[in-house]
């Protein structure tokens, strides 16, 4: 197995809803595939399970040291779970993957790469792209129209905003408006703030136990809701050109209009 270092602190948060069979296999997997020197943390957000997934990872509390368990008191969805852990980690990137173990810890490494290898700047969020889906047909079809009408309503250029494994700036993630729904909408985001995401394939493995939250009609009649609400909160997202280093800025007394206050 390739353990090879990156340069770039590295914490993996996880969110989690009744994944027990899954959620203790995940985190022992992430510790042993996370490049050596850049796994921080793992932060497991749990959202007030109702199963054995709090006792499977409290059973690793002592094994694992990057391990950090936070659980919340009531359920507050999996954009709040994924909140709670980018705010209690420390590290500059963060890796989101889903608690139910489909996502391959494996790719972590590839998306941040992606990011510390990019030349341009502007690039904040890697995200996977998963060419062979393991759900069942009516998923893969309802995941399929669903990108679809996303990109063409926000053009976000995202071609599988789904994919739970993505890796990100954590100071970007903290500066974007937080709603319940906000994690199927980073790269969407994220562009409004004049950033920039990149892609790439990614492993998508079964279930091995439990299974999922969500339906394609329960998913569908709250996508549609959310994204007219984001096409709403992006078209109101004007933010001002970059500000020009000090010495290229006009003293403010010239004639000129100072290049911050230009449109």
């Amino acid at each position: 197995m390739d353990r090879r270092t990156t340069s770039a602190p590295l914490a993996v948060v996880i969110p989690a809803f009744n994944e027990a069979g899954n959620i203790g296999n995940l985190i022992r997997e992430t510790a042993q595939c996370v490049p050596d020197g850049t796994l921080r943390e793992i932060v497991v957000v749990d959202d007030a399970s109702s199963d054995a997934t709090p006792s499977e990872i409290q059973a690793l509390l002592g094994t694992i040291p990057q391990l950090r368990y936070i659980r919340h008191a009531r359920r507050a969805g999996q954009s709040a779970a994924v909140r709670s852990g980018v705010r209690a980690a420390t590290a500059p990137l963060i890796a989101t993957m889903d608690g139910d173990g489909q996502n391959d810890p494996r790719d972590i490494a590839k998306l941040s790469a992606l990011i510390e290898a990019s030349s341009n700047p502007d690039v904040v969020l890697a995200g996977g792209i998963r060419v062979t889906r393991r759900a069942e047909s009516s998923k893969r079809l309802a995941s399929k129209f669903a990108n679809w009408l996303r990109m063409r309503i926000l053009d976000d250029r995202c071609p599988d905003t789904g994919c739970g494994i993505k890796v990100f700036r954590r100071d970007i993630f903290l500066d974007l408006p937080y709603f319940s729904g906000m994690h199927r909408y980073l790269p969407a985001l994220v562009q409004a703030y004049g950033h920039e995401a990149v892609y790439a394939p990614v492993n998508d493995r079964p279930r091995r136990a439990g299974v999922s939250k969500y339906t394609n009609l329960g998913r569908g009649l709250i996508g549609i809701h959310d994204l007219i609400g984001v096409r709403w909160l992006i078209k109101r997202t004007t933010l001002p050109h970059a500000q020009r280093a000090a010495s290229e800025i006009k003293n403010p007394s010239s004639s000129e209009e100072h290049p911050c206050l230009q449109s």
